[in-house]
């Protein structure tokens, strides 16, 4: 039986070192060109000693007038190419893979830069407090959004990176493409399923044609945006039976968005009841898949869980994020058996029912658990041990400066 310790052979020819993932975590810490710089190479350098058999980046943009936050990587060419390299190299003395996390935020663009008007499938707004009415996009732009995703696969590669995972989940511009909630479109892009989901078989196929055969190409995906009316599992499922023909090396599950965010651990009571939240799903996908491995992340917490779902098949990876945030070598201590389980924070505002009635509190709860655990790679990336006693008054207060007082001040255009 496979056990977590165990090498995975991954399509393109690349082997992981064992079967733990470091999923991506947004870490908000591009300089002001948008790109890296020694924080992120001590954060990548700190988890590249932690155990883990992968390293994924978290939201690297493809069109720097589109960010998700503030501080967002972003490539659209090899500008930056030297900080980039030496980003990847961050990890190469552990040996371990790191691939780039590639996004379009969408509608998401940015939800605190209330005057910025972000674009989209269809004219829809997000469900978050302040979130701008996006732009549809038009033919031509989605075909230059395609194109942004395949060069900066290429650039990655030339920078020395092992990969590049697609986000395809969260409520991102590739979920809101899938999703019938945010893609209203009756044209070539949407109307269906099939049609809907012709965004992402592009971007993967384009980037395929852009990178060479050893280069992974992966892909995070949704197994239902916990919507109603919005994208199933089903729904799902047939995207996986798509993709499975395109060349992909690891289909990442997760599910959710920043709406109804499932992969924060706000799930029903059933799901928090099992440990992975998606692992149900993953069971439904094997025989889809072909040889494609399939990574579960979101709830994997003790060791007893990972080890059983890997052993019986459920699937090949196991992602960790949030735990990764405070303790950065968590996949150590699982391998090693220093720990039985990982400690997870979860931080939520208090006077719920007096904010209940003016916000969607568990949006708000979403962001100031993003906003909390970015703080603690912030503290990683400038050498500091990660402080899990932080409170939410000092994590609002961070969010807010990162995102500057302009946040909440609408512009004139954008």
């Amino acid at each position: 039986m496979t056990s977590l310790h165990d090498p995975l052979p991954l399509p393109c020819g690349q082997i992981l070192p064992n079967r733990i993932m470091k999923a991506a975590l947004s870490e908000g810490l591009g300089d002001r060109q948008n790109l890296p710089d020694e924080r992120l190479e001590q954060l990548y350098t700190t988890w590249g000693r932690g155990g883990y058999g992968l390293l994924v980046t978290g939201n690297v943009m493809v069109d720097r007038t589109q960010l998700g936050e503030p501080g967002n990587i972003v490539i659209e060419d090899e500008r930056g190419l030297d900080a980039l390299t030496r980003w990847a190299k961050s990890t190469k003395d552990a040996g371990v893979p790191i691939w780039v996390q590639l996004n379009h935020p969408g509608r998401q663009s940015n939800p605190l830069a209330l005057g910025h008007t972000p674009v989209a499938p269809s004219p829809v707004p997000l469900n978050i407090p302040g979130a701008a009415t996006p732009r549809e996009l038009t033919p031509g732009e989605i075909e230059d959004i395609i194109e942004r995703f395949a060069t900066a696969a290429a650039v990655c590669e030339t920078a020395g990176f092992d990969g590049v995972q697609v986000h395809g989940a969260h409520g991102y511009l590739v979920a809101q493409f899938l999703s019938p909630l945010s893609n209203r479109r009756d044209d070539d892009w949407g109307g269906d399923p099939e049609r809907r989901m012709r965004f992402v078989l592009e971007v993967v196929r384009r980037i395929r044609t852009r990178v060479s055969p050893g280069f992974a190409v992966g892909i995070k995906l949704n197994s239902a945006d916990f919507q109603r009316g919005g994208f199933t599992e089903d729904e799902s499922r047939g995207v996986v039976a798509a993709l499975a023909h395109e060349g992909l090396d690891l289909i990442e599950v997760s599910g959710g968005s920043y709406e109804s965010p499932a992969m924060m651990g706000s799930a029903t009571a059933s799901t928090r009841a099992r440990e992975a939240y998606f692992l149900e799903y993953a069971r439904t996908v094997r025989s889809l898949v072909g040889d494609i491995p399939v990574a579960v992340t979101g709830g994997f917490r003790s060791r007893a869980a990972m080890d059983e779902a890997v052993r019986a098949g459920e699937c090949d990876v196991v992602g960790l994020g949030r735990p990764s945030a405070t303790t950065t070598d968590a996949a150590a201590a699982i391998l090693t058996r220093r720990a039985d389980s990982l400690t997870t924070h979860q931080l939520r505002y208090g006077m719920r029912s007096v904010l209940g009635k003016v916000v969607d509190i568990k949006a708000l709860d979403g962001v100031l658990d993003l906003g909390w655990h970015t703080d603690q790679l912030h503290r990683v990336g400038a050498g500091l041990e990660p402080d899990p006693n932080r409170g939410r008054l000092a994590a609002t207060v961070a969010l807010l400066r990162r995102n500057g007082r302009a946040s909440f001040r609408r512009k004139r255009g954008g």
